[in-house]
């Protein structure tokens, strides 16, 4: 198919399409831009980028057409779904130490293990690139700057509470990491569910992320293995008190499998209810974490009380019975 002439109009119509690669768009590419080839229907969608530009952005793997890897010289037909993947943001290697508050329940020279309070980011991100628990750890111990993610070795949600253990060396990181491979780490939760569960049990499903809501997770079958073993430690009229431990670290892993049995935890913005029992944050805390220490191989074992938010619920919970 031969190449078609710009004509201005369709630039007029579309240069709002995408306005900035420092965010993921994505489109549906109009009927009048086919029989382009892909950088020359780019050029017309956002002028403000050169066309150079955008066969750098095309040769760097940023763009899809259809879900698929894309050249520059391939033709588009109209009705194609476009995305042009963000600029990776320069803060995001521009790990800083912040003079923010810790609360450590252990340190040696290899280990440290943190108390992380619920409102915590632990490892920058997008939206989050200071103020986290990895600025806080780098302060404490500078000497985090030689290891990979500040020594972080696993991770909790924003709104989950609990410890966490952190690697002061590469040596003492590469050991963590195999024990959490191995599911050797013994991670314990507490967890506030929605609805009277009777008895405990076992749940065994992958989890991915959301088909749809890209930013969720959920149980499907592309998923990776995931498995969490859980125990009711108290009942209450419509909620229960579960004691839960993973053998699997996936993201959100607690808080799908239980939604996936309909029994959200309490709090859950992202999947749970939208009107429930109010309560300011997912009801999940991390209060028991056991490992084998890097380098002396001995035997440890911390738990941290549950925070006085979560323990004000359960108070109040049973005194309304």
């Amino acid at each position: 198919m031969p190449d078609i002439v710009a004509t201005p109009v369709a630039v007029l119509n579309y240069t709002s399409v995408v306005t900035t690669p420092s965010e993921q768009r994505e489109f549906t590419l109009p009927d009048e831009l086919a029989g382009l080839r892909l950088d020359q229907a780019l050029a017309r969608l956002i002028p403000e980028h050169s066309r150079s530009r955008i066969r750098s952005w095309i040769d760097a793997g940023r763009v899809a057409v259809a879900g698929g890897a894309a050249t520059a010289k391939q033709k588009v037909y109209g009705g194609e779904r476009i995305v042009v993947a963000p600029l990776p943001d320069p803060r995001r290697n521009a790990l800083v130490a912040q003079p923010l508050p810790l609360a450590i329940v252990y340190e040696d020279d290899a280990l440290i293990i943190v108390d992380k309070p619920a409102g915590l980011v632990v490892h920058p991100g997008s939206g989050n690139w200071d103020g986290t628990l990895a600025n806080a750890l780098l302060h404490h111990a500078p000497q985090l700057a030689a290891v990979a993610r500040a020594g972080i070795v696993h991770r909790l949600d924003k709104d989950t509470s609990g410890l966490l253990a952190i690697a002061k060396t590469p040596l003492a990181q590469t050991d963590l990491v195999r024990q959490l491979q191995a599911r050797t780490v013994r991670r314990e939760y507490l967890a506030l569910a929605h609805g009277v569960l009777m008895q405990g049990g076992s749940i065994d499903a992958p989890v991915g992320r959301h088909p749809v809501k890209r930013t969720s997770m959920a149980v499907v079958a592309s998923g990776k293995a995931a498995v969490t073993h859980y125990e009711v430690r108290e009942r209450f009229a419509a909620c229960t008190l579960l004691a839960c431990r993973l053998e699997t670290g996936r993201t959100h892993q607690i808080r799908v499998h239980l939604a996936s049995l309909k029994h959200p935890l309490v709090g859950d913005a992202s999947y749970g209810p939208r009107h429930g029992m109010a309560f300011h944050r997912q009801a999940l805390h991390a209060w028991r974490l056991g490992l084998v220490h890097p380098v002396t191989r001995k035997s440890l074992q911390w738990e941290s009380p549950l925070p006085d938010d979560f323990a004000a619920l359960l108070a109040s919970l049973r005194r309304a019975r």
